[in-house]
């Protein structure tokens, strides 16, 4: 005979648990503790849990639940509050959060998948991760604050290097834990990554190491470097990234993008080629960081070093247009003096020959300018 199925919404605070059972009125509220934990899960051996997603606090019951063998969604609160706004529920409190719970699983779940908690050994790295990071943080942000008293100038610095000594302890420690569950061929392979250095590699790899993601595009999303679009009739949405996940990732990704630009290899000239077409410098460095995650992803299932020569376009096609095909290509639509390739903003430049391409060649002298209508993105500005 089948069992039906319990669905059972937790609203989880430091001190206590609002639990409510799909479809019943009543909210329980019951202590935050192991004892009281145990006697709540016995109580309910089919449920299926939606717990909210808390920094720490949810980390007891959704232990004691899995080991119990319940299956447990641990929903973020972001995505929480958007679904009480589209039920246009205005007020929010523990025990409604607790329904709420219950009716978003109950309605949900068969688009959602079942938290699978991360090793002991990989929840440990990756709290050494952010506890650094928010070691790092604290540094800047009272470098920043403190500089104005001087007359605490000694204690500040005495304070910022005890930071940066518990700083280089955690990543010692973080580097050691990764030597010990054999990672570091892994870490070698990723460091041939431009950019990519010890901390970008070690956080590369916990996210690969979190999950068995089917694809690429899997691996993205989950470090929130996917992009999120928002189109409807003829309008195009501005593209952006969906930030789901840590941010953590992000952040670092992002450095390793900023050093991968200096290299003056591939992804200097990548970036010079998505600035030439308008994008900015911040959105030019996001992709090389998504990039980077691609080729990460890439390196640790083919198990292969990174080799530049591989990469698509590595010799031409990602590099930007010379300035002599530039001028070539606006030459031959000046009659138009319109370009049809992404005709976005059209401004009235006046143009001059460049002076890299051959005499012979030049339709007008260096002195010679005509006026013509171009996209303003393939504008070059070096000789405009």
């Amino acid at each position: 005979m089948a069992v039906a199925r319990v669905i059972v919404g937790v609203d989880v605070a430091k001190n206590w648990v609002d639990v409510n059972q799909h479809e019943a009125n009543e909210v329980e509220r019951i202590v935050n503790a192991r004892g009281d934990l145990e006697q709540f899960v016995r109580r309910y051996p089919t449920a299926a849990l939606a717990i909210e997603s808390t920094n720490t606090y949810h980390r007891l019951l959704v232990e004691i639940a899995l080991a119990h063998g319940l299956t447990v969604y641990l929903i973020n609160g972001y995505q929480l509050s958007r679904y009480a706004e589209s039920l246009n529920i205005r007020m929010r409190n523990d025990r409604i959060d607790a329904k709420l719970l219950a009716r978003f699983l109950d309605h949900e779940i068969d688009h959602l998948h079942g938290y699978e908690p991360k090793s002991e050994a990989l929840s440990k790295l990756w709290e050494l991760i952010k506890r650094r990071a928010l070691l790092v943080k604290q540094n800047v942000q009272l470098t920043q604050s403190l500089a104005s008293l001087g007359e605490f100038k000694s204690s500040v610095r005495a304070l910022l290097a005890a930071n940066r000594r518990l700083v280089s302890l955690l990543e010692k420690k973080a580097y050691a834990l990764a030597k010990s569950l054999g990672w570091q061929p892994e870490l070698d392979r990723l460091q041939t990554l431009p950019g990519v250095g010890d901390l970008s590699a070690l956080v590369l790899l916990a996210a690969y190491r979190t999950h068995p993601f089917a694809s690429r595009d899997a691996y993205i999303a989950f470090m929130g470097l996917d992009v999120r679009t928002k189109d409807s009739g003829k309008h195009r949405g501005k593209r952006k990234l969906s930030k789901k996940g840590d941010s953590e990732y992000r952040r670092v990704l992002y450095n390793a993008a900023m050093k991968a630009k200096r290299d003056q290899g591939y992804f200097t000239r990548y970036y010079e080629s998505l600035v030439s077409r308008g994008i900015a410098g911040t959105g030019a460095l996001v992709a090389i960081a998504r990039k980077l995650a691609q080729l990460a992803f890439v390196l640790l299932q083919t198990q292969t070093d990174f080799d530049p020569s591989k990469l698509k376009g590595a010799r031409a096609s990602l590099m930007p247009s010379s300035s002599a095909r530039r001028l070539q290509s606006l030459r031959r639509n000046r009659r138009t003096g319109l370009i049809a390739v992404q005709p976005h903003t059209l401004v009235r430049v006046r143009m001059r020959a460049h002076p890299d391409c051959p005499p012979a060649r030049r339709s007008c002298s260096p002195q010679t300018t005509h006026s013509q209508l171009v996209p303003q993105h393939r504008i070059s500005h070096a000789w405009i």
